[in-house]
């Protein structure tokens, strides 16, 4: 009786991950905005907690109020970045869009020729010619910079998408904000009750995990785009083109170790482009060397003072543990898979740690975790 009892409860219980499964899938829409609106509130927390331990005499601010105004603040933050950095993506994408990428790499031809008989002298040119050739053959389809007006008009024509994903997320977001434990409410709602203690400590060493994870995040994005900006500017590349750069470089930067290098690959290719008709030797290859060192300067700041307050606070994983990851899930998923790497990986192991802590490998890999 009672292994036919289990049995029932095992069916019901898969069944139940099931028919969970397929909802997420079917609206994963909704699914999205609830996540972005989860990372949001997380972000926004703090500024919460601040408003409202303000008072004034008898006078506090509600809890209404405080997330509205962390709200404000947060869509303020993003909705003015976009409005400084938009017009100026317009522009380089256009001007990029004119560029012919067979010919930057004519620039780069004879530097790399040069480069290939430093290193072996027994180079012919019927070899280097064929290197060159299959350079252009493998990235000439794929580096289009004609192609890149083609997004704003992919973006100009789903505005009414982006206003009721815009419109969505602040109203759930709000919500989150002025409830802390609404969604964890929400989560607790589909466990069983034999497993809702455990949940709960997940939840909570999650939520803290995650939430120092996000706002080290934002604040390390925002920091090196910064200093990449400032110091292309003062290496001699235009302010324009030298904040179109940061942003590629701070946003590559999410990607932790690998995205950096991804981010000043995308700079230099840039830095080549906007300088088709300058000396390449004369001009252009003291520039890059500049655009090089600053990157490499702003790395370095990076590893020493950001990415040791984002990962030794939150993720408290070995440096190695990380790379594996991020690596596996690249090979999964791409960038999204290199992106969300992270903060996949802090979850699960805050799940293994409850529920397999039998397991010396799970111990080992959460021997840090709080």
């Amino acid at each position: 009786m009672i292994k036919v009892e289990g049995k029932t409860r095992a069916i019901l219980l898969l069944t139940g991950v099931l028919v969970l499964g397929f909802l997420f899938w079917y609206f994963s829409s909704l699914v999205t905005y609830i996540l972005i609106s989860a990372v949001l509130s997380l972000i926004g927390r703090p500024m919460v907690r601040f408003f409202g331990g303000l008072k004034y005499g008898r006078f506090s601010i509600s809890n209404s109020v405080a997330a509205f105004l962390a709200l404000f603040i947060l869509w303020v933050f993003f909705v003015g970045s976009f409005r400084f950095l938009i017009p100026l993506l317009i522009n380089e994408f256009q001007q990029l869009s004119t560029i012919d990428f067979n010919s930057v790499i004519d620039v780069i031809e004879k530097p790399i020729q040069q480069w290939m008989q430093f290193w072996g002298e027994d180079a012919a040119p019927e070899s280097q010619g064929r290197f060159m050739t299959l350079l252009k053959a493998q990235l000439g389809d794929r580096v289009n910079f004609s192609q890149l007006t083609d997004v704003f008009g992919f973006v100009a024509g789903t505005v009414g998408e982006l206003f009721i994903a815009f419109f969505s997320v602040s109203f759930i977001t709000f919500f989150f904000l002025k409830d802390e434990n609404m969604l964890r409410d929400g989560i607790l709602l589909m466990i069983p009750s034999d497993y809702e203690e455990k949940v709960r400590r997940i939840l909570h060493s999650i939520y803290n995990l995650l939430r120092r994870y996000f706002i080290g995040l934002l604040f390390e994005v925002t920091m090196v785009g910064f200093l990449v900006t400032i110091g292309l500017t003062i290496v001699g590349v235009g302010f324009s083109h030298a904040v179109v750069i940061g942003l590629f470089c701070g946003l590559f930067n999410v990607i932790p170790y690998l995205g950096p290098w991804m981010g000043a690959s995308v700079g230099l290719l840039i830095g080549i482009a906007i300088n088709l008709n300058a000396d390449f030797m004369a001009h252009t290859f003291p520039l890059l060397g500049l655009m090089l060192l600053v990157f490499v300067i702003v790395q370095v700041i990076d590893n020493i003072l950001f990415q040791p307050l984002i990962y030794s606070s939150s993720v408290k994983a070995h440096p190695l543990e990380i790379f594996l990851v991020i690596m596996a899930a690249g090979s999964a998923a791409g960038i999204l898979g290199m992106i969300l790497a992270i903060p996949a990986y802090t979850i699960v192991r805050v799940i293994a740690k409850e529920f397999l802590d039998n397991l010396k490998i799970v111990r080992k890999l959460t021997e840090n975790l709080n």
